[in-house]
């Protein structure tokens, strides 16, 4: 596929994002043709730039989350900075921001005035608990909204919560501007109105949060903290084989009931025995019921087990490490994977394909962009000069070039 198949060709995307979320949302719109315009502060960047060094000496959320994008540094508290990004919005479709709370609007950036300023414009922003309500003004990482929504009461063990080990709200928050973008882009196209886009980390989680919320007011408690196991569905969880590998097996129904008991735990009586005769009995004696089923598995080695609950149509894995993971099957049987260049690497790093599937469409998958790379090439295209432009760097509007990097064309210059 050209660029010009791809299905958000011809779309800009201006992003003063930052961390997580908001950089998820532009990186699936670029992965899909949009040009996005990743401002970024001078003097270093986008802070996610430097959680961690793993990736060729980059960071892996940086990596992850900003492949194929421009990198703009501007000094926004310039008034030269700020006039260069009103030109940028005048021809944007799409204004992204996760910025602290109220800064946005203190700059003359919130949903309000942008819309009033530029109607065509979609603004989208991105916050950890809303634009209104007296949370508004409260800083919201990750981890603060796993415990705000409960996340943390319900994982774990019964001695000690867990946090999820990924992003989990930040990528929930993503998510849900990356799809509330698409659909204000399809609502601009088929009635004429911009409309503006809103997400918060707390209201993206609270969403993945329904099913243990309805099953706590309506049912009276909440779901245990139960480990690996599942806190509402047994037996589902890992059951340790002979060989010391886990395997965890999931029965969904009374099928799959009855025919773990005589085909794996090679029991048929027990699919009568009155503690297990519905889904809420297996739970509520889910210690006996363990009991039974890790005997069983004591006995049988990992790949054994696997056979068995295959040949009985019970669905079940082995409990991967991260490199087992990364060796997946499914990832290469599927040529999931892609290279792409970061800066300073000489070798390409491996990515993963976007999980959607478009047919006939090859998603975008360019090089993750050093802090202020496409600076030159962005304003060259605004009109600056090279006089205007060393003027901006003289004044600290903009940064001085990487010598490593420098200001390339890649991108900016291309669209």
């Amino acid at each position: 596929m050209t660029p010009a198949a791809l299905p958000l060709q011809g779309i800009t995307v201006v992003s003063l994002e930052q961390a997580v979320a908001a950089p998820f949302a532009t990186r699936q719109l670029a992965d899909l043709g949009a040009r996005v315009i990743k401002v970024e502060r001078t003097g270093g960047g986008d802070f996610a730039r430097r959680y961690d060094t793993s990736v060729h000496g980059q960071a892996s959320y940086f990596v992850w989350l900003n492949r194929s994008k421009e990198s703009l540094s501007l000094d926004l508290k310039s008034e030269a900075g700020r006039e260069i990004l009103h030109e940028l919005l005048a021809g944007a479709d799409v204004f992204v921001q996760n910025l602290a709370p109220g800064a946005a609007a203190r700059m003359g950036l919130g949903a309000d005035e942008l819309q009033a300023r530029y109607p065509y414009l979609i603004p989208c922003t991105v916050s950890g608990y809303g634009t209104s309500g007296s949370w508004q003004d409260r800083k919201a990482y990750d981890l603060l909204v796993q415990c705000q929504t409960g996340l943390l009461s319900i994982t774990g063990t019964p001695e000690e919560p867990a946090r999820v080990g990924i992003s989990v709200a930040d990528i929930a928050a993503g998510m849900y501007a990356y799809s509330g973008i698409l659909t204000a882009l399809y609502t601009r196209a088929t009635t004429g109105r911009a409309p503006a886009v809103e997400v918060s980390l707390f209201e993206a989680l609270a969403e993945w949060m329904s099913q243990p919320a309805y099953y706590t007011r309506y049912g009276g408690t909440q779901p245990p903290r139960v480990g690996a196991q599942h806190a509402t569905i047994a037996p589902y969880g890992p059951f340790t084989a002979s060989d010391g590998k886990d395997v965890l097996l999931s029965i969904q129904n009374e099928r799959e009931w009855n025919a773990l008991c005589g085909q794996v735990l090679d029991d048929p009586g027990l699919a009568a025995d009155p503690r297990f005769a519905t889904g809420a009995d297996r739970v509520a004696h889910r210690d006996a019921l363990n009991a039974i089923v890790s005997a069983r598995f004591a006995g049988l080695g990992s790949e054994e087990a696997m056979a068995l609950l295959d040949m009985a149509g019970i669905a079940n894995a082995g409990v991967n490490s991260i490199p087992e993971f990364l060796d997946h099957p499914v990832l290469t049987e599927r040529d999931r994977w892609r290279d792409i260049r970061v800066p300073g690497a000489s070798a390409p790093v491996q990515a993963l394909l976007p999980p959607a599937d478009l047919s006939g469409v090859s998603p975008r998958m360019d090089p993750v962009p050093a802090a202020g790379q496409h600076t030159e090439a962005i304003l060259t295209t605004l009109g600056r000069s090279r006089a205007d432009i060393d003027r901006l760097r003289a004044e600290g509007v903009i940064d001085t070039p990487d010598p490593e990097h420098g200001d390339h064309e890649q991108g900016a210059a291309a669209q």
